[in-house]
């Protein structure tokens, strides 16, 4: 595939996307309400043109043909008014469009995936025909005939256009003659993106070619012979003008006049073609082919448009690689720059001039590096949106009456991030309907609950991090039953009685664990929680549950606002330099070796805010030697990752920085560098490698060496 058809591959995958993401927002709101509004029916009907339009230029026959016929369906509707539909109809029209929305779905990943296409659709097409039938009242042959004429390409008396076209093209007394920029490629498509465009403005219009949208090589017809628009009137013209001045890549356009355009009766179609009057500066244009509707004959220039550029857009789409590149670009920028203010070479020297500069490169340096970052950051309403599609079809399936309240949705983190979430957020809000909801409305009743449950999906920002919060008010969690589930399980590393509530819940991320007794089609298998907790930690996020029994339970994610930049504590342990994250930090302070105490495994504990935690000493699980050995020596800082809570012994802290996160060369990963709690690295301002630590996984290996 060359780069022009990759770049339109791309174009066409983000547009269908969020096109089709839009219709599940719209559908999930509409059927709230219970009804389909006129502007509901007008947005359906433009997004199955764009994607039926878009499929067939690319010949993704299977989207093509499922667009067609639901587009079909929907400008019956539009026509006859949604009043026409009774609330049986509706209802299967809800339930239909949803499982349309799915099946599109379904094949654009396909395509993403480099996979083949469904080539037979016979079944899902009977199933949008048979609705348009029962609505309608038409007889099924007809409305196949219609289907099958429109899907070739031919002009039937089935809706293809916003606009019924004339019988022929020879009364057409304006048009519009368009050439694109040489060398654009695929002016068929862009063709039909003006088409596209002309349509939703509702105007009366004709074109030639009038296959763009099915025919690729009327794509040689329209670098040969221009793209013609024809119109009725002279108001219609200034705005299918104004329409085509908007488009992209057009090199030039003219305004024409048909003189040989009257009320009475027109010559034949061949001659009209010879008569026309060429511009010297255009290409000619030929014929039309006999079997189409000819291009009249514009033989009377009436106005004609300079060479017109591209105009100024606001929104562009970058391919996410390019933001990875600039973004490690810039982080080598922040490096250089601090290690030239940093050189050993000028200390001791009076620059007042070159301090001067410096302070003004730091300052650009860090507006440099904020709006990179902010070119990765996107909302979070994207993935927070999809959360209506999953609530609705639970509360389908299990009969469950739950409503879904987003907090927060316009609050912004890198796009790596976003994408890493959604699963996770899937997993949580499947179980707190699952497993939280009551079964029963007369049990919430009971307990003096709302009869319809909710589940709160929020989200903030605090600062270097954003807290991602699912809450439902469903029946809580038996602490003692998951206790004794797992001490069936085995899984257990302690004594029952020694776990806290907090270590309890964060059981239920043991991979296989499952509280249900029986496998449902969204629970059960003992697959849910353990991945959340694996994709929310690949992210640098941390999960923790909370819950009362009989007033409902929350799950929380703490992730940070990107991967790229992180703010993380310089520690030293002996000659070494190692970086922890600042949100793993909970708190550091002095000890003496009388504070320290014993387990019953020989293990060293302190006491913290009531509480004992386990110490975990760098210098021994990284065998550094020259480090503080003396508790009285060094410091402790008290770190938390996930459901992991010690106090990391260090020899000092330097000070707070904002490092820029290098990942680790591949080969190393053949060590399992990562399970010894190395998470990546960061070059500091004298040029010296300071490690990031994975606090979590720290323990783990500490846990290893005991």
């Amino acid at each position: 595939m060359d780069a022009s058809m990759e770049g339109l591959l791309e174009t066409y995958l983000f547009e269908t996307n969020s096109l089709l993401d839009g219709l599940d927002e719209l559908l999930i709101n509409a059927e709230k309400t219970g009804d389909f509004s006129e502007d509901d029916v007008n947005e359906i009907f433009r997004s199955m043109h764009t994607i039926k339009g878009s499929s067939a230029m690319l010949e993704f026959n299977c989207l093509m043909e499922i667009a067609h016929h639901i587009e079909d369906l929907f400008f019956y509707i539009r026509e006859n008014g949604i009043d026409s539909l009774d609330q049986t109809h509706k209802s299967e029209l809800f339930n239909l469009m949803f499982k349309s929305t799915d099946k599109l779905r379904s094949e654009i990943e396909k395509v993403e995936n480099n996979e083949p296409l469904e080539t037979n659709i016979d079944s899902f097409v009977s199933e949008i025909n048979g609705l348009l039938k029962k609505i309608s009242g038409e007889s099924e042959d007809s409305s196949a005939v219609a289907s099958t004429a429109s899907a070739a390409g031919t002009n039937t008396d089935s809706p293809k256009a916003a606009l019924p076209l004339p019988d022929t093209a020879d009364h057409v007394p304006y048009f519009i003659h368009v050439y694109f920029e040489d060398g654009c490629g695929m002016e068929n498509l862009r063709a039909f993106m003006i088409v596209n465009a002309l349509q939703e403005r509702e105007l009366k219009f004709t074109y030639y070619p009038n296959d763009v949208d099915s025919n690729p090589g009327s794509a040689e017809k329209i670098v040969a012979d221009g793209f013609y628009v024809g119109v009725y009137s002279e108001e219609d013209l200034k705005k299918a003008a104004t329409v085509v001045g908007e488009s992209q890549n057009i090199r030039s356009y003219e305004m024409l006049e048909n003189e040989e355009t009257s009320e009475s009766d027109q010559s034949e179609p061949e001659a009209k073609a010879e008569s026309i009057v060429h511009d010297p500066a255009s290409p000619a244009v030929s014929a039309a082919p006999k079997s189409k509707p000819e291009t009249p004959a514009p033989s009377k220039k009436k106005e004609t448009a300079a060479p017109h550029g591209a105009v100024k857009q606001d929104l562009i789409s970058v391919n996410l690689s390019k933001l990875d590149a600039l973004m490690a670009l810039v982080g080598e920028i922040v490096i250089t720059e601090s290690m030239v203010t940093s050189s050993p070479d000028l200390q001791g020297l009076n620059l007042d001039n070159f301090n001067k500069s410096a302070r003004q490169l730091r300052k650009l340096t860090d507006d440099l590096q904020d709006i990179s970052m902010s070119l990765r950051m996107v909302s979070v309403s994207g993935v927070f949106q999809k959360m209506n599609r999953i609530v609705r079809d639970m509360k389908k399936n299990l009969n469950r009456d739950v409503r879904l309240t987003i907090i927060g949705e316009n609050t912004e983190v890198d796009k790596t991030i976003v994408d890493g979430i959604g699963d996770p957020l899937m997993h949580i809000v499947r179980n707190a309907i699952d497993h939280g909801i009551e079964e029963n409305v007369e049990d919430r009743i009971a307990a003096g609950k709302d009869p319809q449950g909710e589940v709160i999906l929020s989200a903030t920002h605090t600062g270097s991090e954003v807290i991602i919060s699912v809450s439902d008010d469903g029946r809580g969690m038996d602490t003692e039953a998951i206790l004794a589930k797992a001490a069936r399980n085995g899984i257990l590393t302690k004594p029952e009685s020694d776990y806290s509530q907090k270590e309890i819940l964060m059981l239920l991320m043991t991979p296989g664990f499952s509280t249900n007794t029986e496998v449902t089609e969204y629970s059960g298998r003992g697959v849910g929680l353990d991945v959340v907790k694996k994709n929310v930690e690949a992210i640098g996020g941390v999960v923790s549950i909370t819950s009362e029994l009989g007033k409902g339970s929350c799950t929380t994610l703490k992730i940070p606002l990107t991967l790229a930049i992180a703010d993380g504590m310089e520690i030293s342990v002996g000659n070494s330099i190692f970086t922890v994250p600042i949100s793993n930090i909970r708190q550091s302070f002095k000890a003496t070796e009388d504070d320290i105490v014993l387990d019953p495994a020989g293990h060293e504990m302190i006491r913290c805010m009531d509480a004992f935690y386990p110490i975990v000493r760098a210098h021994e699980l990284y065998s550094i030697p020259d480090a503080c050995t003396k508790i009285d020596d060094g410091i402790l800082m008290w770190v938390e990752a996930s459901d992991r809570s010690y106090c990391l012994f260090v020899d000092k802290l330097i000070g707070e920085h904002q490092v820029v996160v290098k990942p680790l060369p591949p080969y190393l990963q053949q060590f399992h560098i990562k399970d010894s709690g190395i998470s990546g690295c960061t070059i500091l301002g004298d040029g010296n490698i300071s490690i990031i630590l994975d606090i979590a996984h720290v323990y783990e290996a500490a846990r290893g060496i005991f």
